[in-house]
């Protein structure tokens, strides 16, 4: 294995070697099962428990991917969304943020547990890239994190995610389209409508010149009332973009 070699996500394998001179090969979840690197520390038998991991399937919400329990003819629009004003088309996520996803991605984006990235991208990767690849799209643009919390935190989530969908959909990642001028926040602890204020002209685009006419698929990690990504969306828009879809691994329920 070559030091300088890259792995999925565009991130050298020299990392991956330090991790595991560092992590023993244990489930990072149940602390018992022997798993790899490759696994990113997820045990089967922690991925295949009961309501851990629950792969979204329709039917679900138009707008937002909100998944619901029952039979439904046709397409139809949840009441989070008929409640809200959204600028992006359409909102797509692989799973339901179950406690089990949300203690992976907390750990992963808070604590930089960097090991679990590749069980959250290839999640990504196996439900977007497809639709990403074959529909039409010309960037992938992850929701920006405002530089102290980038200097923070030392990575953006959505971007690196963003990075995993790109080098299997072939759509490139736009990172720098979409900036965040505001510092908010922390949405995690605010309702649906303290949401939408806390980053209402959060976003802006430097240049409007690459984004003038453009198809972009906003990736971020959890969708839950879609307030943050409708923001990066209506600043896309404003900028001329025709289109805005977006992606995340996990959707709140």
């Amino acid at each position: 294995m070559s030091w300088i070699s890259i792995n999925g996500s565009g991130v050298p394998v020299w990392r991956d070697v330090l991790l595991s001179l560092i992590y023993p090969n244990v489930c990072e979840i149940c602390g018992v099962r022997q798993v790899s690197r490759e696994e990113s520390f997820v045990c089967l038998d922690c991925r295949g428990r009961p309501g851990n991991l629950r792969v979204i399937r329709p039917p679900y919400c138009a707008r937002c991917c909100l998944p619901y329990e029952g039979e439904v003819i046709g397409e139809f629009v949840c009441g989070n969304c008929a409640g809200l004003t959204l600028h992006f088309r359409q909102a797509r996520a692989a799973v339901v943020a179950t406690p089990f996803m949300l203690d992976i991605i907390h750990r992963y984006k808070y604590r930089g547990a960097a090991w679990f990235e590749p069980f959250l991208g290839e999640l990504l990767v196996s439900a977007a890239a497809s639709e990403v690849a074959g529909g039409g799209w010309d960037a992938i643009v992850p929701v920006p994190l405002h530089p102290a919390r980038l200097r923070e935190r030392e990575f953006n989530q959505a971007e690196r995610l963003g990075r995993w969908l790109s080098a299997k959909s072939g759509v490139p990642v736009m990172a720098g389209w979409v900036v965040r001028d505001l510092a908010t926040r922390t949405q995690a602890l605010l309702d649906r409508r303290e949401r939408s204020k806390n980053v209402a002209g959060a976003f802006d685009v430097p240049d409007a010149g690459p984004v003038q006419g453009a198809r972009v698929v906003v990736v971020d990690d959890v969708l839950t009332t879609g307030a943050t990504t409708s923001a990066v969306s209506l600043a896309l828009r404003r900028a001329g973009a025709a289109d805005v879809g977006v992606w995340t691994v996990a959707r709140g329920v």
